[in-house]
This record gives C-alpha cells, sequence and structure tokens, in this order.
C-alpha cells in the first residue's frame, strides 16, 4: 500500500528549540526504537514531527487514536505493518500506550525490521500502564519530555527579559500551548491541559473507584507546596486509609503531576526523618488547582510558588544536562533549621535556599553538620546562574 503523509511538515511553526532533540537525533537508526515520555501536551508530537520533518517522503506519522491506523499495530505481525510502511524509512507512532500490548508489537518489530527507525510517543500512562517497559528492555532509547524548561525559555535572553517574563512563568506554567497563548487565554488553555493530563491517563488506565477522592488530594497537595506532608493527616482529611493515599501519591508521581522529595538525615540527632515535600511539575497546573491566578503582589504564596518552580526546573537542568539525577533532598531539624533544596554527588552537597526578595539566609548549622558542603541563596535576581 502507497502512502502519502498526512501532515504538510513544511507549516509546523516551532517555535522552542528543545533540548533532546539533538539527543534523539544521535540515536536514530542505531537499530533502537527512540521512546518520548511526558505529560499530555508537553510537546511530544511536535517535536517527533519536527525530527519527522527533516526526512520528507522517507518519514510517516501514525496516530494511534485513529482507529484506522491501529489495525496495523498488531501484535507477533510485524510484516502487516511493514508492508502498510513500505518503502519508510522512519516512522512516529503517537500516543503509543493507547495499543494493546504496544512493547510487544515494537519489540518484535525492531527485531525483524530493524533498519526502520520507529520513534514512539506516549503520555503518561505509557509507562503507567506498563505496556512498553520490559518488552523493549535493550531495545529502546527513552527521552522524557517534560514542559518547557528554563533553558528552554530563556537562553539567550538577557536579564531584562528574563524578569519581565518569569512572573508570567510562575503564574501560569510552561506548558507550551500555554506560553504561546495570549495572556487572555492562558487560562483556558491549562483547563484544557489539566483536565486531561491530571485525570484522563489515570482514570483510563487504573481503576479509580471515587475520582473525587483524587481530585480533593490534589487540592490539598496544592495548598502544601513546599511543606512537609503528613500522611496520616491527609488519611483523615479524605477519610480514607494510609495505603490509598500512598497508592495515588504514587499515581500521581507516575503520571508526572507531582514529585516527592525527601528529607536528608545523617549527621545530626535532631533532623526529622521519614518525612516528604511535594512539588508540581507544572506552576500553572498547581494553581488551577486552588483556582489562583493573582499577580505576584497581590499573592501570599510567592514564596511556594518559586520554591516550587526552582526545584522542578533544577531537575530539569540535570535532565537534560546529563540525563541523569544527583540525589535530592530538603534539610529540616527539630528546631526548625532549614534548606529548601539539597544535591548529593560524590559525597559533596550543594545546598540551595530559595527567597524570591534579596533575604539573608544564615547556612551555618547546616555546614557544621555538613562539612563538604557549597550553599546558594537563589532568588529572581539570580535564578538564570543556576538554570542555564
Amino acid at each position: 500500500m502507497s502512502l502519502v503523509p498526512k501532515v504538510s511538515f513544511n507549516h509546523f511553526i516551532f517555535m522552542y528549540q528543545r533540548i533532546i532533540e539533538e539527543q534523539i537525533q544521535k540515536k536514530l537508526f542505531s537499530g533502537k526504537i527512540v521512546c518520548i515520555f511526558g505529560p499530555r501536551r508537553s510537546g511530544k508530537t511536535t517535536l517527533a514531527k519536527k525530527i519527522l520533518a527533516d526526512f520528507g517522503e522517507d518519514g510517516y506519522y501514525m496516530n494511534c487514536e485513529d482507529i484506522r491506523e491501529r489495525a496495523y499495530l498488531l501484535p507477533g505481525e510485524p510484516s502487516v505493518l511493514k508492508k502498510y510502511l513500505g518503502s519508510k524509512k522512519i516512522v512516529v507512532i503517537d500516543e503509543a500506550q493507547t495499543i494493546e500490548n504496544i512493547g510487544m508489537v515494537l519489540k518484535v518489530f525492531v527485531d525483524t525490521y530493524p533498519e526502520t527507525q520507529i520513534i514512539a510517543t506516549g503520555s503518561s500512562s505509557f509507562e503507567l500502564a506498563n505496556r512498553v517497559g520490559e518488552p523493549l528492555v535493550g531495545r529502546s532509547w527513552d527521552f522524557f519530555l517534560p514542559p518547557l524548561s528554563f533553558k528552554e525559555l530563556f537562553n539567550g535572553k538577557n536579564n531584562y527579559e528574563i524578569q519581565k517574563n518569569l512572573e508570567d512563568i510562575l503564574i501560569y506554567g510552561s506548558f507550551p500551548s500555554v506560553v504561546s497563548s495570549n495572556i487572555e487565554d492562558k487560562i483556558g488553555a491549562l483547563s484544557q491541559i489539566a483536565n486531561n493530563y491530571l485525570y484522563k491517563d489515570i482514570f483510563t488506565y487504573e481503576q479509580i473507584r471515587k475520582p473525587k477522592i483524587l481530585e480533593d488530594l490534589l487540592h490539598l497537595l496544592a495548598f502544601q507546596v513546599g511543606n512537609e506532608v503528613n500522611i496520616s493527616e491527609l488519611s483523615i482529611k479524605l477519610e480514607i486509609g494510609r495505603t490509598t493515599v500512598e497508592r495515588y501519591l504514587q499515581l500521581l508521581e507516575k503520571t508526572f503531576v507531582l514529585k516527592r522529595l525527601y528529607s536528608l538525615k545523617r549527621n545530626r540527632r535532631d533532623e526529622i526523618r521519614s518525612a516528604f515535600k511535594v512539588y508540581f511539575y507544572d506552576n500553572g497546573v498547581r494553581n488551577y488547582l486552588i483556582n489562583s491566578f493573582n499577580n505576584l503582589k497581590m499573592r501570599n504564596d510567592i514564596g511556594a510558588l518559586f520554591e516550587n518552580y526552582f526545584v522542578m526546573e533544577r531537575i530539569k537542568y540535570h535532565q537534560q544536562k546529563t540525563g541523569w539525577l544527583p540525589l535530592i533532598y530538603f534539610w529540616r531539624t527539630h528546631s526548625q533549621l532549614e534548606i529548601d533544596y539539597i544535591e548529593e554527588q560524590n559525597g559533596a552537597f550543594k545546598a540551595f535556599e530559595c527567597k524570591w526578595g534579596n533575604e539573608k539566609v544564615v547556612f551555618t548549622e547546616f555546614q557544621k553538620a555538613y562539612p563538604n558542603s557549597e550553599t546558594f541563596i537563589v532568588n529572581s535576581k539570580n535564578i538564570q546562574d543556576f538554570l542555564l
């Protein structure tokens, strides 16, 4: 069957250069599948199409939400897909998590036709539904695409441009469709993202018996950004068991809604143990949950917003720079001494305290406990020093 590309790639406008694009390009045609994971609407399809555009008639795009194309993705029958693709050298299989046994489908295809490059994209449920996982061990290059990073937004920009736009990012977040929207359209764009991204994948691929409880949990967590979270307290407020709370937290982590940060506990008897804080992958999603889009001068949570943004951006910074994370923590003692965010690498520590303004911070006690440490105060004027 002769295929005609269904998308005119020349008409795409790619506003932002995604850092992982160059990394993906280097892995093409190495006999492995390229898998791009990430939240819905983070730009996976746009990135895959941009890469595909370089191959013209030799590339093909398959949307797995189109039932006509799903018919060619059959377990144990790679020749069906190969016949459909013909001589195409590279194919994007978009929304691959919608295909039953997609991991086995891709495994058999790449084993049979290693010369054909497949780029498979999947939303958070791609991993959650365990539809790739074990079948592709050793047969795939995996890349995570979060919402736009600080570097993707501001690389090459001067301090004035960064300061001018930083407030909008703290309030509305950095999903591509939100960043590119006019100010009056940003909340509408966030609404579309949140209603799909927060609930659709989990409700589709996990048997959540009481969706309202998950919504209530997210709402509670949105008000606790940067603070310690107590599972027992959440259990009481939601009137569900601790095990169920923990299960929901794990699901929210697997679907890239939030990230847990655990306490550092090594040297001092008064260090808080078995505690964690939560951060949302996107500030805009967090603000949508509490329906708060006031400008920073009218808010009492600017410290939490800035801390949430810096912690998640620092994680993106490492993922995009090296592909892996150092060990990360926060630090707090029973005497209320605290460090917002800490990185450990090769036994050395970097400690960061986030302050939107120019407040002073004393690190004396932390440095006594951890002599092999560097300390930094991150504020709105120097944030670029740690993220570019």
